[in-house]
């Protein structure tokens, strides 16, 4: 018997540390971490005529990422004259347990791990950069208020700085011109910057048991008043201040500054949160955050919040500090996961700290 020719790739899930909500606007900063759990995409050839896809992610939502993948890559191939072949694509995740998400960006990473099994089952080889653009695309048919950083985290791993391009224009670009040249031409906003992990800082993160939709939270933002009012543009205005300051911090090693700029996000979500009303923060949250502030550690809502997940960061050397914290957080009802920050993820030949756009 032969064996089915096959390709399988992998991507992780996301956490903000600053800059959510503020993101959705192009050209502005956010820093995310790509975590240690992740997503399995494997490709082969259907038995039958028609593509076939399986999953064990559960809610339709995110099969639909996979569509939206594989018939992304799929335009990609007749564009250059390829054959579009019927797929069997299988779906595993670790971002999840017994079907329910951690808040970890499942939807990110199985669209990045569709593309880039798919691309490469037929024969296409992508850079990270490529493989961003394709997935961007198929998200933003779906969603095109969705910023796309839990793309880039998926993508290109490690700690990051990451700038949305403005999503309307790149839809636009693909239809009117094709994906072939939305992968080449300029991405007005776009940038990915690799950031070194914190120093002397471990990463906890907390579960509050609570799903929380990013897409639900953003479209009931835009949906209010406070969308293009003085005080949305003084909320993008100081996520972007504490964005820099937080990403200088992370270059230079500055521990006791990173946590301050956490704790300054944490402060501004929570005024968002008032002036919007969009429910970010949960008893659960208040309580991870209070608990790692206790210990001289800062703490917030990672994403849209309303659930899902927070993170700290806690002085690495502080054993029984973390432990009180972990005790903490049980007795709020917040489960700590055991997650760590995922490793870049290396091209050959692509070595660039700062990635910008392909330029056409």
């Amino acid at each position: 018997m032969t064996s089915r020719r096959t390709a399988v790739r992998r991507a992780p899930g996301k956490l903000f540390v600053v800059g959510e909500y503020a993101v959705v606007e192009p050209g502005t900063p956010s820093i995310l971490v790509a975590v240690d759990r992740e997503i399995t995409v494997t490709v082969s050839e259907a038995a039958g005529g028609d593509t076939v896809i399986s999953s064990d992610l559960g809610p339709r939502t995110r099969s639909a990422h996979v569509v939206a993948a594989v018939e992304t890559v799929g335009r990609l191939l007749a564009e250059r004259g390829l054959p579009v072949p019927a797929l069997d694509v299988s779906v595993s995740s670790r971002l999840h347990e017994n079907g329910r998400k951690f808040g970890l960006g499942s939807s990110g990473a199985v669209t990045v791990a569709s593309v880039a099994a798919v691309a490469a089952f037929c024969g296409l080889d992508l850079s990270h950069d490529q493989v961003f653009r394709l997935a961007l695309l198929a998200t933003a048919r779906i969603d095109p208020k969705g910023s796309g950083g839990d793309l880039a985290a998926s993508t290109w791993g490690g700690w990051i700085e990451y700038r949305a391009p403005d999503r309307a224009f790149v839809l636009e670009l693909s239809c009117d011109h094709g994906v072939e040249e939305a992968l080449r031409a300029p991405w007005p906003g776009f940038e990915v910057r690799r950031l070194p992990p914190p120093r002397g800082l471990a990463l906890q993160v907390g579960w509050t048991g609570r799903p929380a939709s990013t897409t639900s939270h953003v479209s009931a933002l835009h949906r209010r008043t406070w969308w293009g009012s003085a005080a949305h543009r003084t909320f993008v205005e100081t996520s972007t201040d504490i964005v820099r300051v937080a990403a200088d911090a992370l270059e230079s090693g500055d521990g006791t500054g990173l946590l301050r700029q956490i704790r300054r996000a944490r402060h501004e979500l929570a005024r968002l949160d008032e002036e919007a009303g969009l429910g970010i923060f949960t008893p659960e949250l208040t309580a991870l955050c209070d608990a790692a502030e206790s210990v001289g550690g800062a703490a917030k809502p990672s994403g849209a919040g309303g659930g899902d997940c927070g993170i700290a960061l806690l002085d690495a050397d502080a054993s029984p500090d973390i432990a009180h914290v972990r005790e903490r957080w049980a007795a709020a009802g917040v489960r700590p996961l055991p997650i760590r920050p995922a490793k870049e993820r290396h091209e050959e030949d692509r070595h660039d700290r700062r990635h910008r756009p392909t330029q056409g």
